[in-house]
């Protein structure tokens, strides 16, 4: 049996979550599959990369291409040719790509034009909108993979319905939630609640920075109003994300965040490592989120999500598990955290193949598929 030389990709922070169980299957192969690590470094904070590395039991990268922060035509066209050189010189079998930033797309096309197969992991999403960079790196991925490892149903028929063969498309859950899974005890045992002053069920958490939210002042004011309106019932927890907080101070909205050491108002705090969000999420009473993987973890751990945004690329979350999708008018941000707080429960269930066992679904394929 021949080795596979594989090169696994990771740009920005929720890669590493959706990489990490991939590594750690791959590991029982050693004899099989040869891998490294390689890190763009297009999202890159020492603290906070560290912490998800030590958090998730990932090896340090065996390559970080540092290519910083630019324009998204900037930060394509360094990963590109930096990445083009890894390539020449490590001659892999297969490169992986996870999610849907800039990095996901760049590797994919620099690995394609060198004649090298690609696995996309988390294929198939999406949103239909056309303004969200995400989307657009997404359906350049996806065309050009070789293999497509979907999550869900709903991704299935999106890449049927774009014509790509039955043969590339691989079913098989959700490595965000193989994470989960792993590291869900241990969140558990963590006392950050105690140590924050927090009750069980007695807080919200938040998570905001997309632009569409954060970019426009008056968008912005009226979403921070309102949730500073429900934060009065119950405090909400917002790890501000560098761009909300200089958005925030740009147009004189840091009046709405409390700052101070105490439970009250919308709390900010620094970034979070995954341990201890996790920690927080799974006892909280609800979410208000405009990322993508919260909706799914919320949907796992049965805690009700209000996704400010006016589209979701996960719309499983919505119809199978606890996602409510209010767009970012401030009166339905209101009357669905209203309706959560005071009425009857949200009732989901956990999707199919989400299970923990979704990277050793993969492995198996391309196993399968590279050694024949």
């Amino acid at each position: 049996m021949v080795k596979i030389k594989v090169v696994n990709v990771v740009g920005a922070r929720p890669n590493f979550m959706k990489m990490a169980p991939i590594i750690d299957s791959m590991n029982r192969y050693p004899a099989q599959i040869e891998h490294v690590l390689v890190h763009t470094g297009q999202h890159y904070d020492e603290k906070m990369s560290k912490a998800f590395f030590d958090d998730l039991g990932m090896p340090k990268p065996g390559i970080n291409l540092e290519v910083g922060s630019g324009s998204h035509a900037e930060q394509t066209a360094k990963i590109m040719v930096a990445f083009e050189k890894v390539c020449l010189e490590l001659k892999p079998d297969l490169v992986i790509v996870v999610g849907d930033v800039n990095s996901t797309m760049a590797c994919t096309i620099t690995a394609k034009k060198l004649g090298i197969q690609v696995a996309h992991v988390e294929a198939g999403l999406r949103s239909r909108d056309m303004t969200m960079p995400e989307e657009i790196n997404r359906l350049c991925t996806d065309v050009l993979c070789d293999y497509l490892f979907t999550t869900d149903h709903f991704a299935d028929e999106n890449l049927q319905g774009e014509g790509v063969p039955a043969d590339k498309i691989h079913f098989v859950g959700n490595v965000m939630i193989d994470t989960l899974v792993k590291h869900k005890e241990m969140a558990a045992s963590l006392d950050l609640c105690s140590k924050m002053g927090l009750a069980p069920g007695g807080y919200a958490t938040m998570t905001l920075h997309r632009p569409g939210n954060v970019d426009d002042p008056k968008i912005l004011a009226g979403l921070l109003e309102a949730l500073a309106s429900i934060a009065k019932e119950l405090p909400i927890i917002f790890p501000i994300h560098p761009r909300t907080k200089k958005m925030a101070v740009q147009y004189n909205l840091g009046h709405y965040f409390n700052t101070d050491d105490k439970v009250e108002g919308i709390w900010c705090t620094e970034p979070l490592g995954y341990l201890e969000f996790l920690h927080l999420n799974m006892n909280a009473k609800l979410v208000f989120t405009d990322s993508g993987g919260l909706q799914e973890e919320t949907t796992v751990l049965g805690v009700p999500c209000v996704t400010i945004r006016p589209n979701t690329e996960r719309p499983i979350t919505c119809t199978e598990g606890t996602n409510v999708l209010v767009g970012n008018d401030p009166q339905k941000v209101l009357d669905a955290a209203d309706s959560i707080l005071h009425g009857p429960a949200l009732n989901g269930r956990v999707p199919e193949k989400w299970d923990g066992k979704a990277a050793e679904r993969i492995v198996k394929v391309l196993m399968d598929n590279l050694n024949q």
